[in-house]
């Protein structure tokens, strides 16, 4: 396999957080006090939501490499990405998929707050795993939190204390922010693409079974426990599905690309975050098809 390599390194270490914050700060404005409030009124469908995340999907990844003898390198990225539970991504999703859209933003409320704290936790003792005896890379533990709380944490408190005394302001806001974080993110793709395009058609074949398979997995797991163990409705058990397989690729690569700055980690979290809206388009398609609809209008008379 050929080297990877990720050239402007550091103007990717710095466009990173950069992107990261503008994407955090524009989910943090479309989030209100009653988000968090709401909460109280949900305990079973919250918990088994944040446990799915972070417990069930890593499992699932960590099974998946074992399972495929991923590259250490390249599982460890799949392992990372695992732990960042989606952001906006998932609430649109949600959305389009006619799901319980409240909860899904609820769920990226409270993981928005966890996260900063899991993640370095996580992340360290999967490259313990998977690279102690081997290539050792470190990982900074509380430089990396007091990263990850800047770049998440902070930007997503900012938003929902400006939308709670400037909602006006607020409104005006979301949408440049939005394109700003769209353009950002857009430049770190292009970035580490065109850096790695020599390897990225022999890297395809390679990871794509895996991403497809445990984003897929995840969608379905957490539907069938959240349906079948736990008794909650449709609505609901499909929005902890996707939930568990959308994850937060850039979050996720502020840690291998701009804190580890490992190319080969990056590619893998940047592959989940494209692959992994496979299952969900067919979600999509799935809850709009027109049997779906005419079984909605006929429940609506």
């Amino acid at each position: 396999m050929e080297s990877f390599s990720m050239e402007g390194g550091n103007a990717l270490s710095m466009l990173l957080p950069v992107a990261l914050f503008i994407i955090m700060l524009g989910m943090g404005l479309t989030l209100k006090l009653s988000d968090f409030l709401s909460l109280r009124q949900r305990p079973v469908a919250i918990v088994a939501g944040v446990l799915l995340q972070l417990l069930l999907l890593p499992l699932l990844a960590w099974l998946v490499v074992t399972a495929l003898e991923l590259p250490a390198v390249l599982a460890a990225g799949l392992l990372i990405v695992s732990f960042a539970p989606g952001g906006a991504t998932s609430n649109m999703i949600s959305y389009l998929c006619r799901a319980d859209t409240a909860l899904s933003i609820s769920l990226t409320a409270i993981t928005s707050l966890i996260i900063p704290f899991t993640l370095p936790w996580f992340t360290w003792i999967t490259l313990e795993h998977f690279l102690g005896n081997g290539v050792i890379v470190e990982l900074p533990l509380l430089s990396t939190i007091a990263k990850l709380v800047l770049v998440t944490l902070i930007p997503v408190v900012t938003g929902l204390f400006i939308n709670s005394r400037w909602p006006q302001l607020c409104s005006q806001l979301q949408r440049p922010i939005k394109i700003l974080s769209l353009v950002f993110m857009f430049c770190v793709v292009l970035m580490i693409s065109w850096a790695n395009r020599a390897v990225l058609p022999e890297l395809m074949p390679l990871l794509s079974p895996a991403i497809v398979l445990l984003a897929s997995s995840a969608m379905l797991f957490a539907i069938l426990i959240a349906r079948y163990l736990l008794r909650l409705n449709a609505e609901t058990a499909l929005t902890l599905g996707i939930e568990t397989g959308i994850q937060n690729a850039g979050t996720a690569l502020m840690v291998t690309g701009a804190i580890l700055q490992q190319p080969e980690m990056s590619l893998a979290v940047l592959l989940y975050g494209i692959l992994m809206q496979v299952p969900a388009v067919l979600l999509i398609l799935w809850r709009n098809s027109p049997a779906k609809l005419r079984s909605v209008l006929v429940n609506t008379k």
